[in-house]
């Protein structure tokens, strides 16, 4: 029996609350030796991180993977530009997007997929103030019918 091998390392929250993601592709990362061993063990933040289109190439930029705790020598720089594995129409049709105004392409989680760290990069649309405000207004509107829903069945 296979063991389907799925599990979210790191997300970006920040993300979907700074902007509106039209559309998502998953994209390999080309990782060196104690990488994989840091992003197993859950040791990597891609909070600040952004993909940026360089020479027809995807790169991950600021997505920081702590040292490995037993790597030695053999330990990488924590903040390097890892480049990330796309097909090449899914690259040509993020450079085509990514050109228009207020575009840009955010990483919004990577996880283990059959054995491999995957990127779920996303093109985004930057929001505006009124836009984050009024998703926090939804989000608390939704908490309170929830708390209150609740509450009515305890009693």
């Amino acid at each position: 029996m296979a063991k389907k091998d799925s599990n979210v390392i790191a997300q970006n929250k920040k993300a979907s609350h700074d902007y509106h993601i039209e559309e998502t592709f998953e994209a390999g990362m080309v990782l060196q030796g104690t990488e994989i061993k840091s992003i197993r063990a859950g040791k990597m933040n891609i909070k600040d991180a952004f993909a940026k289109i360089q020479n027809g190439e995807m790169f991950l930029w600021n997505a920081h993977i702590s040292p490995y705790e037993q790597g030695n020598r053999y330990n990488h720089d924590p903040l390097r530009t890892r480049k990330l594995l796309l097909h090449k129409k899914e690259i040509n049709k993020l450079i085509g997007a990514s050109k228009e105004q207020g575009y840009a392409i955010v990483p919004l989680k990577v996880y283990i997929k059959n054995g491999f760290a995957k990127v779920l990069i996303g093109l985004a649309k930057g929001k505006k103030k009124f836009d984050k405000r009024e998703d926090l207004k939804k989000k608390d509107a939704k908490r309170e019918i929830e708390r209150a829903f609740r509450d009515k069945q305890r009693v």
